[in-house]
């Protein structure tokens, strides 16, 4: 029933926006007498708001053109070079990079948001490496012949991802995907896997959530897991090819963020508002694009959903060493020889201080010449992977990081 009336409502909201859409048109077109007056630009303004943000959206594309790199422009090429049911592994390069440029794996969180809301961040990595990312799939839109989709087979696709691209591959985990991504790189280390990662940075990451609980956390832990099982995993309807299917739907993880920070939310469509009726669309356009990929959300499995709440939130199975994998407990200490870098930022609302610099001491077997940390000062969670400060502090040193070690492939552990 859930779903059923935000469909309900998201197609009677769509009507409204179309309708907005075209009265700020009108209030604006020159021949029009009242756009030359405040009435017109004030109202055109408001309608323009209210469409934008009640209009539905759709998956956004990388749509990353080009790289300037040295003072030269090149054409960068994005391409599918593995697809699997619930997520395709996507390749970005251009011309511009030598034959020995660094593999970067990059994983995109499964948390809601499609894997376009780390643009900036392969718009930046692709300068030095080829880049490879994670583009989920949305659940809804995977048929119910594909199965199931849960934490173990998080992992094993990023096995799979990591085996495709060929040994010496760097990882790059943001948010959410830094614990099976973790976890990942222990298996792979104890299976003495030739492609297990050379470097893996972990970005505000929950490794550990003891560490500096945030309101995320405290709502994951204030509830047992029935609750959210009853509460906010709802049925996918059948007009959908996943009809049927159980979800963690993106509009109930879109609200909750939201309400996080409402007020700055309402803060940013004022001031978009205030830009319209004075004219600086170039300002009014950044808050657009902004809110164009954070409310392009999608769903995601309630198996998967459910068992990061109970391991990752609740039981903190990773770092208590009780984290299971197809049967099979995962030792941590199988992390040898892949480098850690651990970023966080001082700022960060959604993963707190310590959260993810727990990685470093939980490779309890990993040399500390290979371990490294970084806090980002003044960034928040979103600034770790996009926008000025992750392009110009934060990269740099990520690709230090992997130009310290990319060295030959690594072979099996003596």
């Amino acid at each position: 029933m859930l779903y059923n009336a935000y469909e309900l409502q998201r197609t009677m909201l769509s009507g409204a926006a179309a309708w907005a859409s075209v009265g700020a048109e009108l209030l604006t077109n020159p021949s029009m007498p009242f756009s030359h007056f405040g009435f017109g630009p004030v109202m055109a303004s408001a309608l323009d708001v209210f469409a934008h943000a009640t209009m539905t959206r759709g998956k956004p594309e990388f749509d990353i053109q080009s790289v300037t790199v040295d003072g030269k422009t090149y054409p960068v090429t994005e391409a599918i070079v593995m697809h699997r049911p619930y997520g395709n592994l996507l390749r970005f390069d251009h011309p511009g990079l030598p034959k020995n440029a660094p593999k970067l794996l990059v994983v995109a969180p499964m948390s809601g948001h499609f894997a376009t809301l780390l643009r900036g961040t392969v718009a930046r990595m692709v300068e030095t490496c080829e880049v490879y990312i994670t583009d989920w799939a949305d659940a809804k839109m995977v048929p119910q012949s594909a199965g199931r989709f849960d934490l173990d087979d998080y992992i094993d696709y990023l096995i799979a991802f990591l085996e495709h691209i060929g040994p010496g591959t760097h990882m790059l985990a943001v948010c959410q995907p830094s614990v099976p991504a973790f976890a990942a790189t222990a298996i792979m280390g104890k299976q003495e896997n030739p492609c297990r990662p050379a470097t893996l940075t972990v970005m505000g990451g929950p490794i550990d959530t003891r560490e500096a609980p945030t309101s995320v956390n405290d709502v994951a832990m204030n509830q047992p897991l029935a609750w959210f099982e009853q509460n906010v995993v709802t049925t996918v309807p059948l007009t959908y090819p996943g009809g049927g299917r159980k979800v963690y739907p993106g509009f109930l993880q879109l609200a909750g963020f939201m309400a996080m920070n409402l007020g700055n939310h309402m803060m940013s469509h004022y001031g978009m508002f205030k830009h319209l009726v004075e004219g600086d669309d170039e300002s009014a356009a950044a808050t657009k694009a902004f809110y164009d990929e954070y409310r392009a959300v999608c769903d995601m499995t309630a198996e998967y959903y459910l068992q990061t709440v109970e391991h990752v939130f609740q039981k903190h199975s990773l770092p208590n060493g009780e984290f299971v994998h197809r049967g099979e407990r995962i030792d941590l200490g199988a992390i040898r020889d892949t480098a850690i870098l651990a970023v966080e930022g001082e700022r960060d609302d959604i993963s707190g201080l310590g959260q993810t610099k727990a990685a470093l001491h939980l490779a309890a077997n990993l040399p500390e010449d290979r371990k490294k940390y970084l806090l980002a000062e003044g960034v928040g969670h979103y600034g770790i992977f996009n926008g000025s400060k992750w392009r110009g502090r934060i990269a740099p040193v990520v690709e230090a990081w992997i130009r310290q070690h990319q060295k030959k492939p690594l072979k099996a552990v003596a």
